[in-house]
């Protein structure tokens, strides 16, 4: 009798409502979308990653015969001819992109740091306006901006120098409002009062209390900045014509264009294509360290 009781209990919880098993089909397969969805979307941005990690591995004979996702065998070959192509200019191109990235994006960051500070705790006439001319360059594409600003700079007289790739990258307007959006949420106001009424300067407030607070969004603000000044295309195409200040994706491009007449260099590209990523993966790695590690200390100290 006592047997026959569990064996209905057992059966009553499996049919409760709320439980997976009294869950219709329907509903359980609906609920997979999401996932499927996803799946999809990674497939999709990483198929090209993969093709073009295991295309760097084939030699020329390879590339337009083999198997696409099969990898090849001259992926030494076409380093060592990349590195001695043009006595290395590759490198240089490389170097250029980590002057104007590293160097754009620290210089924007800093930028972004005291202007969102200041547009989220002072109070001053025109604010509002100001953020909301702010918000309209980061609406308004890059293309653009991109003549006007070689016009300015070609009056200047600084075209087809590294300042005319680094100077229009240093004020970034979605930087400007993370930072903003960030300030606001991480640096308390009844923190900066209290430092003003220990008698601390406004400069000290903001680099010894709110400035260690907003690192987890400047990195964010730094992390954005790179990856933007590294994949820039447009901008370098129009500033320069040496090809020793090229960016490595505008040197990339000339050595696609030579690949029309020489099919040869088209291995050439896709092995450079594929260094040209692993400094971005490094840093996103780096970064992501240090972010983890700064919310953590963050939350010990709270």
């Amino acid at each position: 009798m006592s047997s026959l009781a569990v064996g209905k209990a057992d059966t009553a919880a499996d049919a409760a409502p709320g439980t997976d098993r009294s869950r219709p089909p329907l509903r359980r397969r609906i609920a997979l979308i999401p996932t499927v969805t996803l799946l999809l979307g990674a497939l999709y941005c990483l198929l090209p990653v993969a093709w073009v990690v295991i295309a760097a591995t084939k030699s020329g004979s390879e590339l337009f015969s083999t198997f696409t996702f099969l990898p090849g065998t001259g992926f030494a070959d076409n380093f060592a001819d990349l590195s001695a192509y043009r006595d290395g200019v590759y490198w240089q191109w490389m170097g250029n992109s980590a002057l104007y990235a590293g160097l754009g994006a620290l210089l924007s960051t800093v930028v972004s740091a005291f202007s969102g500070y200041a547009l989220a705790i002072y109070r001053f006439r025109g604010r509002e306006a100001m953020f909301n001319v702010l918000l309209a360059g980061v609406l308004m594409p890059p293309v653009i901006l991109a003549v006007p600003q070689y016009l300015l700079l070609a009056e200047a007289d600084l075209t087809d120098s590294y300042l005319s790739v680094l100077l229009p990258q240093i004020l970034s307007p979605y930087g400007v409002y993370l930072s903003r959006i960030y300030a606001a949420a991480a640096v308390p106001a009844d923190v900066v009062e209290a430092g003003r009424m220990d008698g601390a300067s406004e400069w000290r407030i903001f680099t010894r209390v709110a400035l260690p607070m907003m690192v987890p969004g400047m990195v964010t603000v730094f992390l954005f900045q790179f990856v933007a000044i590294w994949n820039n295309f447009l901008l370098p195409y129009i500033m320069l014509s040496d090809d020793e200040r090229f960016p490595i994706t505008l040197g990339l491009y000339t050595l696609l264009e030579q690949g029309a007449n020489t099919p040869a260099l088209y291995t050439l590209v896709i092995t450079g294509a594929f260094l040209a990523v692993l400094p971005l993966v490094a840093l996103f790695l780096v970064i992501q360290r240090f972010w983890s590690l700064d919310l953590l200390s963050g939350a010990v100290k709270s």
